[in-house]
């Protein structure tokens, strides 16, 4: 497995370019350009089938690198970091009451994703 270390963490910063992009532009299209199409069907599924490759690959890199969430600090912020970020990406796309109240969670979540970015590039918690 460890031959397609390269390959799979290929897959794995592909999927995140695409998942953080996907999430931008809906939230952007959902939340300052009123644009209610953001949420339809197709939009939705192509989030949740990008976000499984990307967790996937994560489960496959952390195997291959031994290295895991709660033995590695780095790692461990990562999954809490990505736990925040779903929250506030819910709340942005559509748990918020408020279209203010989901601007602010939608950006909150984009500072999150970047935060998390920002950890795995550095390997360090506190980048």
């Amino acid at each position: 497995m460890e031959e397609y270390y390269s390959l799979i963490r290929h897959v794995h910063i592909a999927a995140v370019f695409a998942s953080g992009s996907l999430f931008a532009l809906r939230g952007l299209g959902l939340n300052v350009l009123n644009l209610n199409w953001m949420m339809v069907t197709p939009l939705r599924y192509s989030s949740y089938l990008i976000d499984t490759v990307l967790l996937v690959a994560a489960i496959l890199l952390a195997g291959i690198t031994r290295q895991y969430p709660f033995v590695d600090a780095w790692l461990t912020t990562k999954i809490l970091l990505l736990l925040l970020y779903i929250v506030l990406g819910s709340f942005a796309l559509k748990r918020g009451r408020t279209r203010t109240v989901r601007t602010i969670c939608w950006i909150s979540a984009m500072a999150v994703f970047c935060y998390i970015i920002g950890v795995a590039q550095t390997r360090s918690p506190l980048i």
